[in-house]
């Protein structure tokens, strides 16, 4: 049972992200452009989300990134610092990840397909 996710929100320069407990797990959507002016606070977010999905035996997160227009690569290192802390949990503890992306954002199909290789048990890619 999922129980003491409290809500969590950023926004910083061009980056609005939010997460949110809902019937299905936690919701991440990111909306704007996430770039080095808030890779500070969005490597923030997701240390803040990972804990309360750990502690809170969340048992999946989706990440929108459908409103997101870019992403650079200092921001992308945030998330692949939040997959690697995943699974490094035991299994019992991990929890899945699936990412919602636009297909017009080629951006978002290259650098998540990358991220997808780095943990197959973890991530899912969603359109």
């Amino acid at each position: 049972m999922t129980t003491g996710f409290e809500p969590l929100e950023i926004v910083d320069h061009e980056l609005k992200a939010s997460a949110r407990l809902g019937d299905q797990g936690v919701t991440l959507a990111l909306v704007g452009t996430a770039d080095t002016r808030s890779m500070a606070a969005l490597d923030a977010l997701l240390r803040k989300l990972h804990e309360q999905a750990r502690q809170s035996g969340v048992r999946s997160v989706v990440v929108d990134l459908r409103a997101l227009e870019f992403m650079n690569s200092s921001c992308f290192k945030a998330f692949v610092t939040w997959v690697s802390s995943v699974q490094e949990l035991d299994a019992a503890s991990q929890y899945k990840i699936d990412f919602l992306s636009d297909v017009r954002r080629h951006w978002q199909r290259r650098s998540l397909g990358a991220l997808a290789c780095f943990a197959v048990d973890l991530i899912t890619i969603s359109t």
